[in-house]
């Protein structure tokens, strides 16, 4: 079972096309006898030419990692202790039938320049949505105790739900409740899965 996060868009055709991409690399390394064991994230950009690959990082991504994981339903310390003694194929990794949605709050201005300071508010109220985490990136408690702005990617707002509807519902109602306190506000997409076909 697959998490129910991944783009509408990703026909099985261009999801071939990706693996085939990611393969060269897999089959490359072991020819020059060179074992990988870890997390290898392809960043790749849909063009009109098909799937094309811009970098490789050897962890995972954030946000997309805030959207995947949360549906997965193993434990994420088996998986990788499996991976870590080559027992991978072995293992059985079960996903939530579940949706997830994540909107990115910035910093005004990000990725250009963009202020630090501003006050955070609503955390408390966002986290209490069922369904919703709030992810921190670019936040730093001050002197006051509250939590403030201090990065471009100040916040990941993950939903889940029965469906990816659900799920984008639960992400923009917790965004929603979160006040950046400075003139800007937040910077966030209002369009997130609005191509998708969701129920």
């Amino acid at each position: 079972m697959r998490p129910s996060c991944r783009c509408p868009c990703l026909t099985a055709e261009l999801e071939a096309e990706a693996a085939a991409i990611v393969q060269k690399t897999v089959t490359a390394l072991a020819s020059e006898g060179r074992t990988y064991v870890g997390v290898l994230f392809a960043g790749l950009m849909l063009t009109k030419d098909g799937p094309k690959l811009l970098e490789y990082n050897c962890r995972m991504g954030d946000p997309e990692t805030q959207v995947v994981l949360p549906l997965l339903s193993s434990d994420l310390y088996l998986v990788m202790k499996a991976c870590a003694e080559g027992k991978l194929a072995e293992t059985t990794v079960e996903w939530s039938s579940e949706s997830a949605a994540t909107v990115v709050m910035a910093a005004a201005g990000y990725p250009g320049s963009y202020k630090k300071g501003a006050p955070i508010s609503g955390l408390d109220a966002a986290g209490a949505i069922e369904g919703v985490t709030v992810y921190h990136a670019g936040t730093k408690m001050a002197e006051d105790g509250r939590i403030v702005c201090n990065g471009g990617r100040v916040l990941a707002v993950t939903g889940v739900g029965a469906s990816l509807k659900q799920a984008v519902e639960r992400a923009y109602s917790a965004v929603n409740a979160i006040k950046f306190e400075c003139e800007e506000g937040a910077m966030f997409r209002t369009d997130i899965a609005a191509k998708a076909s969701i129920v």
